[in-house]
C-alpha cells in the first residue's frame, strides 16, 4: 500500500474510533439521564451521510475528521436561547433542566469512554498476544557510552543508583534522565555478586540547550504468554493507569521547563505516526490507539471551559454556589478557553511543520 494512503487510511481509522467512542460516552449518559439527544456527529462540515434514528436522534458522517459532537436537546439555557428554540422544548427532555449531577455525567462520560476504550484494546492485545515487559536486564551496551566506560557488560542486572535502589527499568530512566553528568555508582548484580561501577553519566543537549543524563544501555524485552480474560483485563488497567501518569508527568516537565514544549505534537504528526505504527501490524496500530486515548480523555478533563473539564469546573461551582455561574463569567470563560485551544493547535501545528522540514525547505528555496 502506497505510503500516503496508508497514512490517509490509518489517520482516519484512529481518529474516528477515538472520537466515535468519546461522543458516545455522552450519548449513552444523556440516554441514561432522560436527555433526548438531537445531533451525534463524526466529523465536521457538511454531512457526507446523515439518517435519523427510531428516537429521533440525527446521526452524521462528515468529511473533516478533526473532531465530533453530540447535541443534547436544550442544551442551551433559557438565557441563551431563542423565543423558536424554547418553544420547541420537550418537557423532561432538556439538558438545562436536569439536575447538576446529570449534566455532570453526561459530561464526563466522554473522557471516561476514552480511558475504558484504552482498557479494552490492551485487555485484548494482552489476551491475544501477551502482555510485552522490558526486564531490568542489560542486553546491549553503546560503544562510547558512560554505561562502556564504567565496565557494564550484557547480562549485568542494574539494581542501585548512588544510595538509591532501583525497582525497574522506568525507575532507571528516571534517576539516569535527571542526573547528566554526575558522578555516581551503579550497583550491578552480575551472576551471583553485585559489583559496585564508578560511573560519571553521560549528557544529551536538546535543541534549547537543556540536558538530560544517558548511560547507553539497551534492555532486553520480552513478550509473555497470552493471558486469562481476568489477568488481562487487571493488566490492562495497569497500563493504562502508568501512561495516564506517564501523560501528566510529561506535561509537567513542559511546563516546568525541565522538557521542549517543541515536542508538543499535533493533527499531523498523529496522522504521520498513524501510517508508520500502521506498517507494523494491528497489534502496533491498536496499542497507539489506546496511548491516544488516554490522551484524548486527559486532555479533555483539563479545566479550559471549552473542553468536557471546563463544563465540569462550573458544574462543581454551581453545586457548591446553589445556583449556575453568571452568564457573563461563563461567556468571557469560554472566549479565553477557545483562544487557549485555538493558540495550542497553532503551536503544536507549527511543531508538526518544523518536525517535517517544512520551514528549513522554505529557507533553502529562498536562499
Amino acid at each position: 500500500m502506497p505510503e500516503l494512503l496508508r497514512t490517509l487510511l490509518a489517520f482516519a481509522l484512529v481518529l474516528g474510533v477515538l472520537v466515535f467512542i468519546h461522543e458516545l460516552g455522552h450519548y449513552l449518559a444523556a440516554r441514561w439521564r432522560g436527555v433526548h439527544v438531537e445531533v451525534f456527529s463524526i466529523g465536521f462540515g457538511r454531512p457526507l451521510l446523515r439518517w435519523h434514528d427510531r428516537v429521533g436522534t440525527e446521526w452524521r458522517l462528515c468529511p473533516v475528521p478533526l473532531g465530533g459532537y453530540v447535541k443534547p436537546h436544550g442544551f442551551e439555557g433559557p438565557e441563551e436561547a431563542t423565543p423558536e428554540q424554547m418553544a420547541a422544548w420537550l418537557p423532561g427532555r432538556t439538558f438545562h433542566d436536569k439536575p447538576v449531577l446529570s449534566r455532570a455525567i453526561v459530561i464526563a462520560a466522554g473522557p471516561v469512554f476514552n480511558f475504558l476504550l484504552a482498557i479494552v484494546l490492551f485487555a485484548g492485545l494482552f489476551m491475544a498476544t501477551g502482555r510485552p515487559e522490558i526486564r531490568d536486564v542489560v542486553g546491549q551496551v553503546v560503544p562510547g557510552s558512560a554505561a562502556e566506560a564504567a565496565g557494564v557488560k550484557p547480562e549485568d542486572v542494574i539494581v542501585r543508583i548512588g544510595a538509591h535502589a532501583v525497582s525497574d527499568v522506568a525507575d532507571i530512566q528516571a534517576r539516569i534522565t535527571a542526573e547528566p553528568g554526575a558522578h555516581t555508582e551503579l550497583g550491578v548484580r552480575r551472576g551471583d555478586q553485585v559489583v559496585a561501577l564508578p560511573v560519571t553519566v553521560g549528557i544529551v543537549m536538546d535543541k534549547n540547550g537543556g540536558r538530560t543524563g544517558q548511560l547507553g544501555v539497551m534492555f532486553t524485552a520480552t513478550i509473555g504468554k497470552p493471558m486469562a480474560p481476568l489477568a488481562a483485563l487487571g493488566a490492562a488497567v495497569q497500563e493504562t493507569w502508568r501512561l495516564t501518569v506517564q501523560t501528566l508527568d510529561g506535561l509537567w516537565q513542559m511546563l516546568t521547563g525541565q522538557h521542549s514544549a517543541k515536542d508538543l505534537g499535533g493533527p499531523l504528526r498523529i496522522a504521520q505516526m498513524s501510517g508508520q505504527v500502521a506498517q507494523y501490524g494491528v497489534a502496533s496500530l491498536v496499542s497507539f490507539m489506546a496511548l491516544l486515548s488516554v490522551n484524548l480523555g486527559l486532555i479533555n478533563l483539563f479545566p479550559i471551559p471549552v473542553l468536557d473539564g471546563g463544563r465540569l469546573v462550573f458544574y462543581g461551582l454551581e453545586a457548591l454556589l446553589g445556583r449556575p455561574v453568571s452568564r457573563r463569567v461563563r461567556d468571557i470563560s469560554f472566549q479565553a478557553g477557545f483562544a487557549v485551544i485555538a493558540g495550542l493547535f497553532l503551536f503544536s501545528t507549527f511543531n508538526d511543520l518544523s518536525h517535517f522540514g517544512l520551514f528549513r525547505w522554505v529557507a533553502s528555496l529562498s536562499g
